[in-house]
């Protein structure tokens, strides 16, 4: 599913007018004719593919992150992953007052970059990670992930977000991102490892085991790089399940 075989972010078009017009083959703007929907809707649509267009060819992510209802923005990801930053921090505890962000994990490009505290981990660090990233991806990054960082740095991250956690409940994924792993047969290096084990590493460091590190790192960065996996097997079943049977896009 990609942004361009996409009706619903126009106004008057909801998921039932969207399928009508893919079940009548209508499965991309370019073959967008008019016949399927009314002459205001038909006028609707014109206008904003038109726009939308151009936003598309400039790769203007925010655009469609504003304009696609919260439950479709899953569909921004077919067209951005490919430079979609991953992310994922480990933190002391669950209050950003008390506590501290320990590791931030970022993947983009098939590349990951561990920033650490105390030696890498800066506000200027991280803002050079998300500068330029046309899309974030996360999981529960909405609710914890940022906010956490914002609260601990002076930054503001605001680019287009996919927090997996959603699209994941709408597929009756739920739970944290290791159950759900397993659950879609994502496998780990170090299954045993939890958040919990990512507090007693940091402070086992803290008391000079640099080994401890080195495996708070290793579990951080894992947890980043299956959110490419989970993505693409989420929005791959979404894709499934919001498509009429035999229709091609």
């Amino acid at each position: 599913m990609r942004i361009e075989n996409s009706f619903i972010p126009i106004r008057g078009v909801g998921e039932a007018t969207e399928r009508r017009l893919w079940e009548a083959g209508i499965t991309h703007w370019d073959t967008f004719d008019g016949s399927v929907v009314g002459p205001t809707t038909a006028d609707r649509i014109h206008e904003f593919v038109d726009v939308a267009t151009d936003h598309l060819s400039r790769g203007n992510a925010r655009f469609f992150d504003d304009a696609f209802p919260s439950g479709a923005r899953w569909r921004l990801y077919e067209n951005f992953r490919d430079d979609a930053l991953f992310f994922d921090i480990e933190t002391t505890g669950l209050d950003a007052a008390r506590n501290d962000v320990t590791t931030v994990s970022v993947h983009r490009d098939g590349d990951t970059d561990t920033l650490v505290r105390g030696d890498n981990l800066t506000a200027d660090a991280l803002r050079e990670r998300f500068a330029d990233a046309p899309l974030i991806v996360s999981f529960n990054g909405a609710r914890f992930d940022v906010p956490f960082l914002e609260d601990s740095f002076p930054l503001s991250i605001d680019a287009p977000h996919l927090d997996l956690m959603y699209p994941c409940r709408r597929l009756d994924l739920t739970g944290g991102l290791k159950r759900i792993e397993r659950d879609v047969g994502i496998d780990r290096d170090r299954p045993d490892l939890s958040g919990k084990d990512a507090v007693r590493l940091w402070r086992e460091y803290e008391r000079g085991d640099d080994a401890a590190l080195d495996t708070l790192v290793s579990y951080n960065r894992e947890d980043t790089r299956n959110l490419e996996r989970l993505a693409d097997l989420v929005t791959n079943r979404l894709h499934d399940t919001c498509c009429p049977e035999d229709t091609t896009f």
